[in-house]
């Protein structure tokens, strides 16, 4: 516990001491996307109310993508990653804490954002509460996501575009449930939006841990 708690310390402190290009860059491109649509579309106030909450849907993925190249590739160049091995520590819990620190970073200042974005669409009550639910069982599914594409293109020529184009079609079901829990009045899709973000959550520790196995042996 005492070697998790100090590789999460030394995480979070890389991630908002700015060591990994600082959390603001993902909420700051969230909040943009936000303001931008509207002088796309026009100020109709209910066509805003009504796509709001898809636009902060997919704002919210693809504000999740730009820390990617960030999350893995560092640690293997400099062969942080081989020295913690050689101390015992698995590929697995480091990957499982990075991921923590990972969401840490981004998910709670998203969902802030998204109260302030909100505002913009006029959205009503009960979208802006189903949106933050949503996003507050799909954000930990995108980082879980993010850090296994960033395992798999870690020691990849140009693995920070590569993997912007893999996470897009993973996140898909996600984004189903998530975004599509907006439209509906049960709360199924989001309870699929968790179960589909819990799943990948447990597998990503495993599938970084063996991708950063094979980088190492390459």
């Amino acid at each position: 516990m005492s070697v998790a708690y100090a590789l999460l310390r030394r995480d979070l402190a890389l991630a908002f001491g700015g060591g990994r290009g600082g959390p603001w860059l993902p909420v700051l491109f969230f909040v943009a996307v936000a303001i931008l649509f509207p002088f796309a579309v026009g100020p109709d106030a209910p066509l805003l109310a009504r796509t709001g909450g898809g636009v902060l849907w997919i704002a919210a993925l693809l504000a999740a993508i730009l820390p990617i190249d960030r999350l893995v590739a560092p640690d293997i160049g400099s062969g942080m990653l081989d020295q913690l091995t050689l101390r015992g520590i698995a590929e697995e819990l480091v990957l499982a804490v990075r991921l923590l620190a990972h969401w840490l970073s981004f998910g709670p200042l998203l969902l802030v954002a998204t109260l302030l974005a909100a505002a913009l669409f006029d959205l009503p009550a009960d979208t802006l509460r189903t949106l933050l639910l949503g996003l507050l069982a799909g954000t930990p599914g995108l980082a879980a996501i993010g850090l296994i594409i960033a395992s798999l293109t870690a020691t990849v020529r140009g693995g920070a575009a590569l993997g912007g184009l893999l996470l897009i079609p993973l996140a898909v079901p996600i984004l189903i449930f998530g975004a599509g829990a907006l439209a509906r009045p049960d709360s199924a899709g989001l309870a699929l939006c968790a179960a589909i973000s819990l799943a990948l959550c447990a597998v990503a520790p495993f599938a970084g841990g063996a991708a950063v196995r094979a980088a190492r042996e390459n």
